[in-house]
């Protein structure tokens, strides 16, 4: 049956390994841009009919711009092949400054791409040193004006919260006001998070955090606003009619097909992962099998309560009708009275709707905690 209207694209590869990153991604061995391309476009054609026409298509990593353009053009061709669009989807690549050129933005905008998310990190060169960024704050700035010269709805990605370091506020804003200086519709600030099993998580597990990420955070919340980007979700801010509609797919439980090594998909109540190593996932999909290491049917009041905690990340939250209508009465009720016993500071709940406030998704995490 076709349900899904989304597809997440997994390009794993980088130039180098950021010390932080725990994504499946590495550089690329001789002979690996090939058993992506031809492995991706086999389960293209293998998740092809679980789809309907496409409102998002999103190609994140790993650094989807470490592809040259002419391998691009060999996904492009499967995903036109095996894939419909709707009239007017959302088409978004991840890119870095450091690996995007003008040929990769001329091939993007002749097709379908209408967005581009750069992974900037920093505007300032020390923070970029110590986070093991390959490109320079001005390399960052130069690539936002191409793609916005280019035509493209462009995202930034900010981090705050390095570790060893003392919170500075001061440089904090100065990085949001240049990155707002630069023009792009939409921002994302994420806190940096110390994953074990990295070069950080090696160096830092034990080292004082800069902070828990509520200062910058809530700064983040009040200037972003003030200058026309109003927060959307959790971690996002957007000019008017910039939001991530794919990420707001997400948000609202919605379907979609993950493709490439270590991608998610959830397709008919059933959340799946795939092989994370490339060979892993080549082979499976040469001979024949579904290229998943993981899988599970989520249904019930599990999958009532991870869909609320989903909706609470975004600013308007549980719409209780069509909620009822999706998990059932007893379910809403049960979500509604654990809401009620939130501070009202936090969150609000009524007949119609239910949903964080700006403190309330600052604390997040404890919040969701207790509904899930």
């Amino acid at each position: 049956m076709s349900e899904a209207a989304s597809v997440y694209l997994h390009v794993p590869f980088c130039l180098s390994k950021c010390p932080y990153c725990a994504f499946a991604s590495a550089a690329a061995c001789e002979g690996d841009w090939e058993i992506y391309l031809r492995a991706a476009s086999s389960e293209m054609e293998r998740r092809a009919p679980e789809a309907g026409p496409l409102e998002t298509l999103y190609a994140g990593g790993g650094t989807p711009s470490v592809l040259s353009p002419g391998a691009w053009g060999g996904l492009i061709e499967s995903i036109e092949k095996f894939f419909e669009f709707s009239d007017a989807p959302e088409v978004t690549i991840e890119a870095n400054p450091g690996s995007l050129t003008k040929e990769h933005l001329t091939l993007w905008r002749g097709w379908r791409v209408n967005r581009v998310s750069l992974g900037v990190q920093s505007l300032d060169d020390g923070e970029l040193a110590a986070l093991g960024r390959l490109h320079s704050a001005s390399q960052a700035a130069e690539a936002a004006l191409m793609c916005l010269s280019a035509g493209f709805s462009v995202s930034l990605d900010l981090m705050f919260g390095l570790p060893g370091t003392p919170d500075d506020l001061r440089g904090w804003a100065g990085t949001l006001r240049r990155a707002v200086a630069l023009g792009p519709h939409h921002i994302s600030v994420y806190q940096l998070c110390i994953e074990p099993g990295t070069p950080f998580g090696a160096a830092y597990a034990d080292a004082p955090r800069a902070s828990d990420g509520y200062v910058p955070y809530r700064y983040a919340q009040w200037l972003l606003p003030r200058l026309g980007y109003e927060q959307y979700e959790v971690a996002s801010f957007a000019l008017p009619g910039h939001e991530s509609a794919h990420n707001l797919n997400y948000w609202y439980d919605g379907s979609y097909i993950g493709i490439g090594p270590s991608a998610w998909s959830c397709v008919g109540g059933v959340r799946s992962k795939n092989a994370s190593r490339l060979r892993d996932y080549a082979e499976a999909l040469a001979q024949g099998h579904a290229p998943t290491d993981y899988a599970e049917r989520i249904e019930g009041e599990a999958a009532a309560r991870q869909a609320a905690v989903l909706a609470l990340r975004t600013r308007r939250g549980i719409n209780w009708r069509r909620f009822r209508a999706r998990y059932g009465e007893a379910f809403a009720d049960a979500i509604r009275k654990d809401l009620e016993n939130i501070p009202g500071d936090l969150a609000s709940t009524d007949e119609f709707s239910a949903s964080l406030s700006k403190k309330g998704l600052r604390l997040g995490n404890a919040i969701w905690a207790n509904i899930i």
